[in-house]
């Protein structure tokens, strides 16, 4: 199964130190590519307005994360992005939303996204998969991957399930249909990236929110798993949306 994918770009951080790391939607291909070397890849800067004329155009979509909340109706290019993610809700194009692409997805279709009452999720994080699926082999019961965020879900799309979440974060992944994928988390986020971030941040947020978070280092990030369960998510998607 040769694919289109899209990543659609949504994080706008144009600051000198996040122009010394590939963006996000780099970052997903590189998870992506060597799991799937078939597959064709295309970044979509729609941070910049630039869209799919049409869910149709691509096999798959997969929406990185990004600084910006999905609450800030002043971005000039979110109402394209929560009107996109109708249209391919619709057209029940697979989808994959991360972070960022989570909430956006939970907004565009009718759930809530509220800052998080105890602050910063930051470091690395578990989900504790409350129920497996086709897509998730090999199978894992917790997976940790990179976490920041100061906003989450906190309710859920009519027809979505809470696949899994924490303490913290309770819904950390759902499921809409067989073609909505979403996580809180980053996959596509290196460690090096994180510790880099962690160091940009000292002298940003307090101490005992930076201290959690490189203690939870320590915690490696299921990388390849979650890459690998992506990719099966979009053909899991394709063959039974069609």
């Amino acid at each position: 199964m040769n694919l289109r994918l899209a990543v659609l770009l949504t994080n706008d951080d144009t600051s000198a130190w996040a122009s010394h790391f590939p963006n996000d939607g780099q970052k997903v291909v590189r998870l992506l590519q060597p799991l799937r070397p078939d597959w064709s890849y295309e970044v979509l800067s729609v941070k910049d307005g630039v869209m799919p004329t049409s869910p149709a155009d691509f096999d798959g979509y997969v929406i990185t994360g990004s600084p910006a909340s999905v609450n800030d109706d002043s971005l000039h290019w979110l109402g394209s992005l929560l009107d996109f993610i109708r249209a391919v809700h619709a057209a029940r194009q697979p989808l994959v939303g991360l972070c960022f692409g989570h909430q956006a997805v939970a907004r565009a279709l009718g759930g809530q996204v509220a800052r998080n009452a105890a602050g910063w999720g930051l470091g690395t994080a578990p989900t504790h998969w409350q129920t497996a699926r086709p897509w998730m082999q090999p199978a894992q019961s917790t997976t940790t991957l990179m976490a920041a965020h100061n906003e989450q879900v906190t309710r859920l799309p009519e027809g979505a399930e809470c696949l899994g979440g924490s303490d913290f974060c309770p819904i950390g992944s759902m499921q809409i249909g067989q073609h909505i994928w979403t996580t809180q988390f980053h996959p596509e986020m290196p460690l090096v990236f994180m510790q880099a971030l962690l160091g940009y941040l000292s002298n940003k947020l307090d101490t005992d929110t930076m201290a959690r978070a490189k203690a939870s280092l320590a915690n490696a990030a299921d990388v390849p798993l979650f890459g690998q369960w992506m990719a099966q998510f979009i053909e899991h998607a394709r063959k039974n949306t069609q």
